[in-house]
């Protein structure tokens, strides 16, 4: 079993504009952009990144903001939701404010003895918020209140048709089972970032989720450093999973393997930050480029749409 999986790194979604995107999570939710970079692998998309104050692991939502992309398909083999921390009591005052800004599919509900409230992103994301005695996380001082604001992630429900394979895959990298609701069966990791909880969904009958707007396509896992990192990389191997060679996304290092349920998984180290290259009263502000794509700034900077904050 290993020891090195803290929690939860990053979420990775989609989205299909990021003006949109950009608004909800820093205005209506009331997260920092902590980076305004591109994707490594498709420079004419932004990658934007949101979270706590210095973009701490457990805290980070990304996305890429693909223009005009069509909405995802829910099903199973795919994160269905992905969950935020907020203090105790604090239900009541996110319930009118999203019902102001127009937030779709507020729903209350209970899972595990947490009081929660459910709602949908611009794409039909799937979040909720979770009532969270003690955590210790201090949110962003931002458009919300520290005192109502979000810690960072709870955790994330996975939908899958079949819980073995990827229950044996959470318990081999430091998850436990820890209790179990109705379809539901919650992992947490001991001695974690506060990121702590993967819960299962099992729905036998669930047709394949499609990717798109509003879909998750990775979940990241976070480990302290690069030898850390190597250290999982090798068990991982060693247990019959493909999993990429390291590779540098300037704020942190990852690698990725596909799990038995379909969910992409990503390992990424805590190192370097995001305040690589920026202070931390400048963060997410300019635009930040791989190395790689310096050369054609002005190229990038003429097609991607200008964000207005």
């Amino acid at each position: 079993m290993l020891t090195q999986i803290k929690g939860l790194h990053h979420v990775t979604s989609m989205a299909a504009d990021a003006q949109e995107n950009n608004d909800f999570f820093t205005k209506t939710l009331g997260l920092r952009r902590v980076k305004k970079t591109v994707n490594f692998d498709a420079p004419d998309v932004y990658h934007l990144y949101y979270g706590d104050e210095v973009g701490n692991a457990g805290s980070v939502m990304t996305y890429f903001p693909f223009a005009n992309m069509g909405k995802g398909g829910r099903g199973a083999g795919e994160v269905s939701e992905t969950v935020f921390s907020v203090p105790k009591g604090t239900l009541g005052f996110w319930q009118e404010r999203l019902s102001k800004e127009g937030v779709k599919q507020l729903g209350s509900y209970s899972l595990f003895g947490e009081n929660r409230l459910r709602f949908a992103g611009p794409d039909g994301d799937g979040f909720a918020l979770a009532e969270v005695d003690g955590d210790s996380r201090v949110p962003f001082a931002g458009p919300v209140a520290v005192s109502e604001g979000i810690h960072g992630f709870r955790g994330v429900t996975m939908r899958l048709r079949d819980e073995g394979a990827t229950g044996e895959l959470l318990k081999f990298m430091g998850y436990q089972p820890v209790d179990g609701q109705g379809d539901f069966v919650r992992y947490a990791v001991p001695g974690g970032n506060g990121a702590d909880y993967i819960d299962l969904e099992v729905l036998p009958g669930a047709s394949h989720a499609q990717q798109g707007a509003g879909s998750v396509h990775h979940v990241a896992f976070a480990v302290e450093d690069r030898a850390a990192q190597l250290e999982v990389r090798k068990a991982l191997l060693d247990t019959g999973y493909q999993v990429t060679p390291v590779i540098d996304r300037d704020y942190f290092w990852a690698i990725y393997f596909r799990t038995p349920g379909g969910v992409l998984f990503e390992i990424a180290t805590n190192e370097p930050g995001f305040n690589r290259d920026e202070d931390t009263a400048h963060l997410g502000e300019a635009l930040k480029l791989p190395t790689r794509y310096q050369q054609y700034r002005s190229q990038i900077e003429a097609h991607l749409t200008p964000i207005q904050d």
